[in-house]
């Protein structure tokens, strides 16, 4: 995809955020300006602003689209925690995490042996979260090389930021499923030289959790990550009590679960661990002073009775970790953002501590960019950031448009949407400036 070489713009109430409101507080960091105008061009941000200060400013002949007083442009949402492969087996019934894997996760990824199946899966994948305003997504694959090499295809032609890898996993997994330490590092090596830094797309090592990778391929990986510093890696950490006891089963000389990443060298910035739920204190110590990251899943959490991360307690203050946003399908049941920061919500209320929608909008972008280490690229609205952004329609259902109707203030409003919204409040979704989804003029890539 081709960015725009002329400037081009969008017109409407913005929201987006300087820094982080968890830490400074809104007053501080929060920027809503009910008539704004966005310009972009070559695919970054040129101007923002209020529209009497920026359209004297535009060249003339500048497109500008006007969405209207009942619109919100924000920065495009980030999934910080999200497997492609199991979008054909979202909904699926009935069990809890390791039992859930063995039923449906592993059958289900044995299939993507075919490049062709893939290659669909990757494309219905890239779509939907275009659809719901995902303009950046960390994403696992399966085993096999092709798996990522296909996605990065993929989100090359629509020109997306995307951060994937292929799963490292050789014992504790069909047969079918499990490479080695060596073909792990080889089959890695080869797609980080392919694509890492190639336009806009990042390797992520990606081991699938310690309990399916031997103390050889952990190694292996850590040697990797070594080697090429500057990928992200991404793995799962502390989902349920469940595999908290198994991995003291395979690792009984390791402290605790994150323990034997650090101990293999895969705990540092750039790391992004899925869930995080079972963390003692001195492991949420660690993550603190390593930047590492969490994604919360809370759709997934929910759905497959694994338990409630506890946001505020990640985000206390004397040592707050990055914390980011994953819809982790397929066991998350959505790929609607509004409807995971529904869900984060309920999570944070189970953990007596109310999640502001503020909040919760800086949780899905800047927050999520800031867990990616992104945070100067993607996920605010500024000169200088790249042009991903999505506009909410915030009266997309006749429901919410009689409820914006009782809203008090503009935080109620936003609460309305993330408590109410869904896909169809997505109204656009742009893409280093481009138009891939507009609900209105019906556009969108093929």
């Amino acid at each position: 995809m081709i960015s725009p070489s002329q400037p081009t713009a969008v017109r409407g109430p913005a929201l987006t955020f300087t820094g982080d409101p968890f830490r400074d507080g809104l007053d501080r960091t929060m920027i809503h300006e009910p008539d704004a105008i966005v310009v972009m061009q070559d695919g970054l941000i040129t101007q923002f602003g209020p529209a009497a200060r920026i359209a004297p400013l535009l060249p003339p002949g500048t497109e500008v689209r006007d969405f209207g007083r009942n619109a919100l442009i924000s920065a495009g949402f980030v999934d910080t925690h999200v497997h492609f492969p199991q979008m054909p087996m979202i909904a699926s019934y009935g069990t809890q995490l390791l039992d859930w894997l063995e039923r449906y996760t592993f059958p289900t990824e044995q299939r993507f042996a075919d490049r062709a199946y893939t290659r669909e899966v990757a494309r219905r994948f890239l779509r939907e979260s275009l659809r719901n305003g995902i303009t950046t997504s960390c994403v696992y694959g399966t085993v096999h090389a092709h798996s990522a090499d296909i996605l990065f295809e993929e989100a090359e032609a629509l020109g997306l930021r995307l951060a994937a890898g292929k799963v490292l996993m050789d014992c504790h997994a069909p047969e079918a499923l499990r490479d080695t330490p060596q073909s792990a590092y080889d089959e890695s090596l080869a797609l980080i030289r392919k694509w890492h830094g190639r336009g806009r797309l990042l390797y992520a090592i990606t081991p699938r959790f310690a309990c399916t990778s031997s103390r050889e391929q952990l190694a292996a990986a850590g040697t990797l990550w070594r080697e090429h510093p500057d990928c992200l890696m991404q793995t799962h950490l502390s989902e349920t009590e469940a595999e908290v006891a198994r991995i003291r089963e395979l690792f009984p000389e390791r402290r605790s679960y994150l323990d034997v990443y650090d101990h293999y060298g895969l705990c540092r910035k750039g790391a992004v661990f899925g869930h995080g739920i079972c963390l003692d204190e001195e492991e949420l110590q660690h993550l603190h002073a390593t930047g590492a990251a969490i994604a919360h899943c809370p759709t997934s959490n929910f759905f497959l009775g694994s338990g409630v991360f506890d946001i505020a307690r990640a985000r206390r203050a004397d040592r707050p970790i990055r914390v980011g946003l994953g819809t982790d399908l397929g066991a998350g049941t959505s790929f609607s953002i509004l409807q995971t920061l529904n869900e984060a919500y309920k999570a944070a209320q189970l953990n007596r501590h109310p999640l502001s929608a503020a909040h919760a909008y800086y949780l899905a972008t800047r927050g999520s960019a800031t867990a990616m280490h992104l945070e100067d690229k993607v996920g605010s609205i500024a000169p200088g950031m790249e042009a991903d952004l999505v506009v909410l329609d915030m009266r997309s259902t006749p429901l919410i448009d009689f409820r914006m109707d009782e809203a008090r203030d503009f935080g109620e409003q936003l609460f309305v949407q993330m408590i109410l919204g869904d896909d169809r409040a997505v109204q656009a979704t742009y893409v280093a400036g481009h138009p891939v989804h507009d609900r209105g003029r019906g556009v969108c890539f093929p």
